[in-house]
């Protein structure tokens, strides 16, 4: 009797195609205070009520003046006011300057500014050695943002630039989707947690650590189960457990097909398994699924294959579940590899790279997913195509860390 064909391993953006159509977005929204809104997705876009600058304002320290009264480039005035930021001025008389500093509405009667280090005071008067131009060093109303106007749309994941933003116009609140609540979970026998003793065989859970900290910086709620034993039944009690009031279950090891390999069939009895597999290397066993009513990926064990399968999938999946609009896909970079690579993989490869003095990139000497050191050293990825040799000169894609670790 013939075995039947397996199924052909997914191409990576194929895969990270069919997990975002599967996504949508939590629906729970909450208002949350703008200094507590790091991290978090917006709900509604934000408009503005107000210009800003809400009025003309001064750029510069310096003399408000008549840009008529210096044409000659060499003109005396008399200083007939000072106008710190945060007051108002009187009209400027003709003939006449106001001192002013930088964020200082214009006084009206004023239709530029001159730096000081191009004036030189005397007394009570001025002589500007500058013929300005109208409008020179001034800031004008509504020439950042426009009273009406959209400044932070839909799905906008906010970072310190966007709370700032929110802040200049006064929005002291902000309404924001749910934090996603994530459930993890680790198998394997050999696993033991930091500070307990080893016993032969057995090794420290990296994977932990890691997959924590990648969630807690993508903002998620997370209730972690711990270390679950190499068991169908154990697996699937956790599962269960992890399925209730989660959006998503990830766990690491046990997606492989080894007698002790058990995530593949637990996800089956106690949901479904929608993919498995894909030419990735590091990282060919994730598995996708669903348990009751939440998400299932499933991680391989190995720490750089489970590390490298979360940048790749889990975080664009989980910015998708999460609401936001843009951003998923990592951007990359041509940049010249400073290394050789003649025997490529038949799957697409993710090297670990860093960015030499040169700008080139340098090749971490041991590639395999099992050497945690490599991500430390790294600077990031070269996405390398299957069956892509690469030799020392040629441009290759970089993914910096930085792209996807936030």
């Amino acid at each position: 009797m013939n075995k039947p064909q397996a199924k052909p391993m997914l191409a990576v953006q194929e895969a990270l195609d069919f997990l975002l159509s599967a996504a949508g977005p939590v629906k729970e929204t909450e208002t949350v205070n703008t200094l507590a809104a790091n991290g978090r997705v917006l709900a509604k876009s934000q408009v503005s009520g107000m210009n800003v600058p809400g009025a003309d304002n001064t750029q510069m320290d310096g003399y408000a003046v008549r840009s008529a009264d210096c044409a000659s480039g060499n003109a005396s005035l008399t200083v007939s006011q000072r106008i710190p930021a945060g007051h108002v001025g009187q009209p400027l008389l003709p003939g006449t300057a106001a001192r002013i500093f930088t964020g200082a509405l214009i006084p009206e009667g004023a239709d530029a500014v001159v730096m000081q280090e191009q004036c030189e005071l005397n007394g009570n008067v001025v002589t500007v050695r500058h013929a300005p131009k109208p409008g020179e060093w001034i800031r004008r109303a509504g020439e950042d943002i426009t009273n009406g106007s959209v400044i932070l749309p839909a799905g906008t994941r906010l970072r310190s630039q966007e709370m700032g933003l929110a802040a200049s116009v006064g929005l002291a609140e902000l309404p924001v989707r749910r934090k996603l609540r994530v459930a993890v979970f680790f198998t394997g026998d050999e696993l033991a947690m930091p500070g307990e003793p080893l016993a032969p065989g057995a090794i420290y859970n990296s994977n932990r650590f890691t997959l924590r900290a990648l969630l807690e910086n993508l903002g998620c709620e997370i209730s972690d189960f711990g270390i679950v034993p190499d068991s169908l039944d154990a697996t699937r009690a956790v599962l269960r457990k992890a399925a209730d009031g989660n959006d998503l279950i990830i766990t690491s090891g046990g997606v492989s097909v080894g007698e002790e390999d058990h995530i593949k069939p637990a996800v089956e009895a106690e949901g479904k398994l929608n993919m498995w597999q894909i030419a990735v290397k590091p990282g060919k066993p994730l598995a996708f699924g669903e348990v009751q009513e939440a998400f299932f990926l499933g991680l391989p064990g190995n720490p750089v294959s489970s590390f490298i399968t979360f940048l790749l999938f889990v975080r664009p999946f989980i910015l998708k579940l999460q609401g936001v609009t843009e951003g998923e896909g990592a951007r990359g970079y041509e940049l010249r590899a400073d290394f050789n690579w003649p025997k490529p993989d038949r799957r697409n490869e993710f090297l670990r790279v860093k960015i030499n003095q040169k700008g080139g990139l340098d090749l971490f000497p041991n590639q395999s997913s099992g050497v945690l050191t490599s991500t430390v050293w790294g600077d990031g990825l070269v996405d390398n195509p299957p069956g892509h040799a690469i030799q020392a000169g040629d441009v290759v894609r970089f993914i910096p860390f930085s792209e996807l670790l936030y």
